[in-house]
């Protein structure tokens, strides 16, 4: 099969190579420091997996918009407004799994041209 040359250019993303080398050297039994993902060094704390498990039993098991659920959105929203007497709109608000999916979002919404 031919791939095409696009996707010819797509190379793998160097954090995730830097951090599959650094759990290589772990498993080998070397010190080593990653410092590439921001992946914390504890578990989820309970009453977040409880908060996933319900979730998944109510069935909200489908992609999310990529910039946050409304509800969690609106949640963000409330807690600056309590703690920190600031307002945002939803608009102001991104909820994502890191860094990277915000830039690419950030990117790609401004080189989307809607023509007729």
């Amino acid at each position: 099969m031919e791939v095409s040359t696009a996707l010819k250019r797509v190379k793998p993303s160097a954090t995730m190579v830097m951090s599959a080398k650094a759990r290589a050297l772990k498993a080998a039994g070397r010190d080593c420091l990653a410092l590439s993902q921001g992946e914390p060094d504890f578990d989820t704390p309970e009453n977040i997996k409880e908060a996933a498990a319900r979730a998944m039993r109510e069935g909200k098991t489908k992609y999310t918009d990529v910039d946050g659920i409304p509800e969690l959105k609106d949640a963000i929203i409330a807690k600056f407004k309590r703690e920190n007497g600031l307002d945002y709109k939803r608009t102001q608000i991104n909820v994502s799994p890191g860094g990277k999916p915000v830039i690419f979002n950030a990117g790609w919404r401004r080189s989307i041209r809607v023509t007729r």
